[in-house]
């Protein structure tokens, strides 16, 4: 078929790289415009854009589809179909329209639940036992469209963000070749029950409450990790928390129960498995301790 690609992040890549193998030509990509990113705030090219520029396909950047000359170029490429993946921009009625087909997107859930922005991260914080992707045939309103493919796969105690994102953008691409297989399939449509919106992470959301029962400030620490990370004070040092175990341990919350970074919850406690000081890059628990002491009875806040 002849599509058009319109994605941005990492998630988004695995999906172009297949779509391309199974034989689609892909005839332009959408994707989010550069911008300044890291320490140094440097502008780079949104990952999508850069692969579909060493694969050499026209990359497009628009700020908006709004305008009806925008509109008029992406219906000139006269494509069967669009698939949208984590673009980044709302698709106005008349690009909705344009492709033979119509436009299919490949969201990371299980709707009608976690629609919107972070359906990784709201799965895991929420502490939600499956996840999943959906292909959907887009309409006007927020992932309301009707659901063409969808499998789920399990969410499990050592499941984070960055894990689920690479299980699930696997099983995007997968699907979404599936889907194209009958592009004229309408699909079912969403019940009306179970709605969820997965609303964007706020950097102020990342702050560990060990006031909580172990099971949450784990799916909190998973769902936020490795981004934006969810961090506490640990002896005057910002930590972020990248992978935890809950243990049945009790305590009062935020203390210390032994030296091997053992924190007491509201019920049981967490043991840090993997972090991050401020300014130094992730390790295990052995390594930080080498160079940073946390005897039994140290407060984390």
């Amino acid at each position: 078929m002849r599509l058009v690609f319109m994605g941005t992040p990492d998630f988004s890549t695995h999906a172009l790289k297949v779509l391309i193998a199974a034989g689609h030509k892909v005839v332009c990509v959408y994707s989010q415009p550069p911008r300044p990113k890291g320490r140094g705030l440097e502008v780079q090219k949104q990952p999508v854009h850069a692969l579909a520029e060493s694969l050499g396909i026209e990359v497009r950047t628009p700020l908006s589809l709004k305008s009806v000359e925008e509109q008029q170029r992406f219906a000139a490429l006269k494509a069967d179909a669009a698939v949208v993946v984590a673009y980044g921009l709302l698709l106005p009625k008349p690009i909705l329209n344009a492709p033979l087909f119509g436009c299919f997107n490949i969201h990371a859930s299980l709707l009608p639940r976690w629609r919107g922005a972070a359906p990784i991260q709201r799965a895991i914080m929420a502490g939600d036992k499956e996840s999943g992707v959906a292909i959907m045939r887009m309409e006007e309103g927020l992932d309301t469209g009707p659901v063409i493919r969808m499998k789920a796969i399990p969410i499990k105690p050592a499941t984070t963000s960055a894990s689920l994102h690479d299980e699930l953008a696997t099983l995007g691409a997968k699907l979404i070749v599936e889907a194209l297989q009958i592009p004229s399939v309408h699909g079912t449509p969403q019940p009306t029950d179970g709605v969820t919106y997965a609303k964007k992470i706020d950097k102020a959301e990342a702050h560990i409450d060990f006031n909580l029962p172990a099971e949450q400030v784990r799916n909190h620490i998973h769902g936020l990790s490795p981004f934006p990370g969810a961090w506490c004070m640990i002896a005057g040092a910002r930590v972020k928390l990248l992978n935890v175990d809950v243990v049945q341990l009790q305590g009062k919350a935020g203390t210390a129960l032994d030296s091997v970074l053992t924190f007491a919850c509201a019920s049981d406690a967490i043991r840090i498995l993997n972090l991050q000081r401020e300014g130094k890059g992730p390790m295990d628990g052995a390594t930080f301790l080498r160079g940073f002491s946390v005897p039994s009875g140290t407060v984390a806040s």
